[in-house]
Formats: C-alpha cells, sequence, structure tokens
C-alpha cells in the first residue's frame, strides 16, 4: 500500500505503509543511530513526535528484549528500507509486526537523506502520514502548522510508584519519562530505587528521607511543566544529593532561573561529542533532545558549565554551586548508545556517601 509523508512547507515523499495505516500528525525528527532501533522506538521522550531513521537499514536482527519502556512511544516511524528477513538469536519478531500491534503508522522507501537534509536546513517541521491517494494539500498544511506537541510528560510518566530492591543507598527517581536503564543503573550499584509518578509533590519525596533524588528524561518542551518546576524549586532547597538527566536538567535550570530554548533540529543519536570541563576530556554520548539550556542565562552564583557540545557548543551538563546536585543534557545510561559517561552514576553515588 502506497503511503505519503506531508511536511507542513508543502514536500511530499512518496513510500510504501508499515505498521497501522491510520492518518497521523506529528513534530518530524531524526535519529543518526546506526543501531538501537528498539530502544529508540520505546523511549518515552519521542511522545508526540515522528522519528526518522537515518541509517538506512532498519529492522536487520528484529524485536529483542531491549525495550526502554512498556510501550512504542513515537506518533510514526520513517524509515529507507525495512529488514524483510530479520536475524538474530534473541530476535521475537518482525519490527513490522511490532509497529502494527502497537498502532503505529510508518512509511518506508523514502529518500530519508533527503529528508534529513530538509530538516537540517529549514529545521525540525510537522508533518502527516497518510495513506489517502486523495489527500488535499490546502486542507492539509493549515493543520500541520496548527500542531502543537503540547502535554506529554502525563501520558508517559508511570501510575503509580514502585520499588526495586537494593541493599545500597535509598534513591527517589521522578520519571518524567525515564528510561528503564537510568533505574537499572542505579539498582546494578545497589541502590534501592523508588519510581515517583511525575506529579509527585516535593513533600512526599523529602518525607521518605532518600540518600538521592534522580530527576528522569522526558519528552516536550520543559516550560510547559510549570507545576513540576515549582516541586523542584523546593527539592533544590534541601541538602539531598540530586543527579538530572536530559529534562530533568532542563528542569532544574528553569527552576533556578535559567532559558531554555528550541534547538534548530535538536540532538538525537548515539554519536554526540561532549567535553567534561572539569578534566577537558571529550566524551561520545547518546542523545535525545530538541531544547537546551541557554548557557548564557544561568547566574554563576547558582551553577556552572560542566559539560559543553564539541559540536556546536550548546549547554550539556551544569554543578550547582554549593550544592551536591549535578546535570547533564545526555544519557549517561545510554540505550542505545556508548557507555562513555557511565561514570556519572559513580560519581552520584560518590556523592550519597560523601552526604551521609
Amino acid at each position: 500500500m502506497k503511503a505519503f509523508l506531508i511536511l507542513e512547507d508543502g514536500t511530499v515523499f512518496t513510500g510504501t505503509s508499515i505498521g497501522s495505516t491510520k492518518d497521523m500528525i506529528s513534530e518530524i525528527v531524526f535519529n543518526t543511530s546506526m543501531t538501537g532501533y528498539l530502544e529508540v522506538l520505546t523511549d518515552p521522550s519521542y511522545a508526540g513526535q515522528a522519528v526518522v531513521m537515518t541509517y538506512p537499514l532498519i529492522g536487520n536482527y528484529g524485536i529483542t528484549p531491549d525495550m526502554e519502556s512498556r510501550k512504542a512511544w513515537p506518533d510514526g516511524y520513517i524509515v529507507r528500507e525495512l529488514s524483510r528477513m530479520p536475524s538474530n538469536f534473541r530476535c521475537e519478531g518482525t519490527i513490522q509486526d511490532f509497529l502494527k500491534e502497537q498502532d503505529i503508522p510508518g512509511i518506508a522507501g523514502i529518500d530519508t537523506r533527503a529528508l534529513t537534509k530538509i530538516l537540517r536546513e529549514k529545521g525540525t517541521m510537522n508533518g502527516m502520514i497518510t495513506t489517502n491517494e486523495n489527500y488535499n494539500l490546502d486542507e492539509i498544511l493549515p493543520k500541520l502548522k496548527a500542531y502543537t506537541v503540547g502535554d506529554v510528560v502525563s501520558k508517559v510518566t508511570c501510575d503509580e510508584k514502585y520499588v526495586l530492591e537494593g541493599n545500597g543507598p535509598k534513591v527517589a527517581l521522578m520519571d518524567f519519562g525515564a528510561k528503564k536503564n537510568i533505574a537499572k543503573s542505579l539498582n546494578e550499584r545497589g541502590c534501592e530505587v523508588t519510581v515517583y509518578p511525575a506529579g509527585t509533590k516535593a513533600e512526599e519525596i523529602i518525607a521518605s528521607e532518600p540518600d538521592g533524588i534522580m530527576l528522569s528524561n522526558g519528552p516536550g518542551d520543559p516550560e510547559t511543566c510549570v507545576s513540576i518546576i515549582e516541586e523542584i524549586k523546593k527539592l533544590y532547597n534541601t541538602d539531598i544529593p540530586i543527579f538530572a538527566i536530559c529534562l530533568g536538567h532542563q528542569l532544574m535550570a528553569l527552576a533556578n532561573g535559567a532559558k531554555t530554548y528550541k534547538l534548530k533540529y535538536g540532538h538525537r543519536g548515539g554519536n554526540h561529542p561532549v567535553k567534561d570541563l572539569t578534566n577537558n576530556r571529550v566524551y561520545i554520548s547518546s542523545q535525545n533532545h530538541g531544547y537546551a539550556v541557554d548557557g548564557t542565562s544561568i547566574d554563576p552564583k547558582v551553577a556552572k558549565e560542566a559539560f559543553i557540545n564539541v559540536n556546536d557548543g550548546t549547554n550539556e551538563g551544569l554543578a550547582y554551586e554549593g550544592k551536591n546536585i549535578f546535570t547533564v543534557q545526555f544519557h549517561p545510561e545510554a540505550c542505545p548508545g556508548p557507555l562513555d559517561s557511565g561514570y556519572l552514576f559513580d560519581r552520584f553515588m560518590d556523592m550519597m556517601k560523601g552526604a551521609k
């Protein structure tokens, strides 16, 4: 069956329908990872977006037990070619069947390189995937321009708190759309991890007397998380060590008077170099974000830049003055991506031990 990807600038790509055949309008973003497509599909940070995979062949090892959350979150999936015969000893099915089960519409057989060049040159834009060959651009384009991602954190967070048992420090993990490997990375280091829904009040977290607090990744525009930012302000005013990743990093910055802004086309993939300003070493990182903290808006008495992006100089992390708080824009838990920055979890462990 034919499918069409229509961008808000009027560009149309024609390909083959994969997954669900329903019409979809979403923000179109691209990911440069060469592997880890299942982790990308199940990363809650993609809620409200349709993902273009720049690597030309997707699905060659099928669906494996590597899901980063309970379901797939992107609104749509866009690839050059889907593997017809997946081969892997862990393979449990095909990506085609997975997309149908998850009710995610997609399109294959288009020039994803040309599409990515458009998104890089013009910036991220909205688009539609449809199987309707009689589509009307005059009707569709206004709808595309009017689309907004809106509140997606409430859709991806857990419904109620739960605990991963451990014999070490007690960590409260705020779930704004947390990937499973964040809790797993802490749990493997002996931590007892209690995962809390995004709307949990700071008073409940503080009353549980955690040794540390983790603020997770998540989707959407950080400035829309007004009530969550107010709770983070209360957590900041305690002496509890805090480590934040991605959206959590942005929310902590906003809670302390900094500003965020939307990047032209974001950072999404497993090959982004970041420089640790404490030791001048460069690490290759996994990233997935469309917004960034404005480094010039940070009060130097509150925090200093700890990491920067080597490619474009954007802020990639903050260390808070006089506080046991550090935050990073990238994903030290990876999945998918390199494990170069996994040492940051060890830094958090040392911070919690030092606070005792």
